[in-house]
């Protein structure tokens, strides 16, 4: 049976090329539990994969036909072979941080199989520090951030002895929950008597519908006049008409580039509180920071201010919105031509602390609708087309992570680096996510424009220091 996939979950595959896989991915590094090894780790995966279940989301495969008249849908496969989406790898030695990044950057690179479910995960082994090391990766038609975080950590515990415990592609085992029995009384269903006061509250429903849709309509004009105001004076918002031209900003090829790096979040947070600035403020001034040293090393630092584009939770603007999974973006100003970084990260923090003060005026639907504005010009770059404004220069996201330490079968996780989606005219991804007391930064770009990702994260943790310095800290 097919069932339909939604049009933004369809441009993800529409906009796919060998040159542009679509597909997010984390790189989870595990302490093995005291005593054991990777043969302990292989026999409990071998083990796994002899059972041979795989959870619903996993076993959903993305199809078209004459029948669905080319539209793109999802229908279950009954025969997952996960020998095909399981696989085994080992680093050469010395096995350090530079050979894993390069490994997990090449397997990003690589499309995933749409004859198949959309997701893989590598089980990678031959560290030097005896930790052994997980990626996935996962369509961003099947799931976005947010719900690949969801995914792993359901596979893990808060308890470190907790044992039999299944992989992350097999469905968790929960008591089926207890069915209240509701009566069926005279009271609980319309009589004769009753049918016309139901058919009043149905017409006044419909009504308020209609109402309230014209509602959002009328409501859009000034949304936009107010978003476009901004946009033109570089203030927060959901729109950007300034975004400079930037190496950046071109064509960009399929191989990947990939870095990562933690740091304890706690020093994020006392920047934070000092400058009266939120923890993503102070993620995006370090990014800030450092692009503006790595652009200036290459001599390819634009005169204008760096644009980012930054989701943004709608639970987080709207306080009566039920749309917990409804993102929208905002157009950040990162401040790269201002020398001083506490310049920067104020420019941020007001930037953003703007852009959020005039979600809270808006609607869900409006956001979403004026959200999806300021993408445009992005995924008409994703299949092929060109528009007369340029996109934000890049893309910044927080992922909210775990706030306990994990485990799996015992093997403590330690790290959980994203990778993400560099895209056409928009070169380099840069996601954030937080674990236990850590916050994990990873760097996906386009290898050909960004040959060397890894200074920065020198610059990343050279512009903390700095802003840790500059408020006293």
């Amino acid at each position: 049976m097919l069932f339909p996939m939604s049009p933004t979950d369809s441009m993800y595959l529409l906009g796919e090329s060998r040159d542009h896989p679509m597909h997010v991915g984390g790189l989870a590094l595990f302490d093995p539990p005291d005593g054991s090894g990777p043969q302990e780790l292989r026999a409990m995966l071998d083990a796994a994969l002899a059972r041979d279940t795989v959870a619903p989301l996993l076993r959903k495969r993305a199809t078209r036909s004459i029948t669905s008249l080319g539209q793109w849908g999802w229908e279950t496969d009954t025969d997952v072979d996960l020998d095909h989406h399981i696989c085994h790898d080992a680093l050469p030695a010395p096995g350090g941080r530079t050979e894993l990044m390069a490994l997990v950057a090449r397997l990003h690179a690589i499309p995933l199989d749409r004859s198949r479910p959309l997701w893989e995960m590598h089980l990678i082994e031959g560290l030097g520090d005896s930790r052994f090391a997980v990626y996935m990766k996962i369509h961003h038609a099947l799931a976005d951030g947010v719900a690949a975080m969801k995914l792993l950590r359901s596979a893990l515990s808060e308890n470190p002895d907790a044992s039999g415990m299944p992989a992350p592609w097999e469905p968790l085992v929960r008591e089926r929950p207890t069915l209240r029995v509701v009566p069926d009384t005279p009271a609980e269903r319309p009589g004769p008597l009753d049918l016309p006061a139901a058919a009043l509250r149905t017409a006044r429903s419909t009504v308020g519908t209609a109402r309230d849709t014209i509602g959002e309509v009328a409501g859009m004009l000034p949304a936009i006049a107010g978003a476009v105001d901004r946009a033109r004076r570089r203030r927060g918002g959901p729109l950007t008409l300034a975004a400079p031209k930037s190496l950046l900003n071109v064509p960009i090829g399929g191989a990947r580039q990939f870095a990562a790096r933690s740091w304890p979040i706690e020093r994020l947070r006392l920047v934070a509180k000092s400058a009266d600035a939120t923890i993503n403020d102070v993620v995006l001034a370090m990014c800030a920071g450092a692009l503006r040293t790595y652009l200036s090393e290459l001599d390819a630092l634009p005169a204008d201010p760096l644009i980012a584009m930054v989701p943004v939770s709608l639970r987080d603007t709207q306080q009566n919105s039920k749309s917990g999974n409804e993102i929208g973006v905002l157009m950040c100003t990162l401040g790269t031509h201002l020398a001083d970084p506490v310049d920067r990260l104020a420019t941020v923090r007001d930037c953003m602390r703007e852009g959020k003060d005039a979600m809270r005026t808006r609607s869900a639907a409006q956001i979403l609708a004026m959200s999806a504005l300021g993408a445009a010009p992005l995924a008409l770059g994703m299949v092929g087309l060109g528009g007369p404004i340029r996109p934000p220069n890049v893309m910044i996201s927080n992922v909210p992570g775990p706030r306990e330490s994990l485990y799996w079968n015992g093997a403590r996780l330690v790290a959980l680096y994203p990778l993400s989606i560099p895209v056409e005219n928009q070169a380099l991804n840069i996601t954030c996510t937080s674990t236990d007391d850590e916050i994990a930064f990873g760097l996906t770009g386009c290898r050909r424009t960004l040959p060397s990702l890894a200074s920065m994260l020198e610059h990343l943790d050279d512009e903390l220091g700095t802003l840790e310095h500059a408020v006293g800290l």
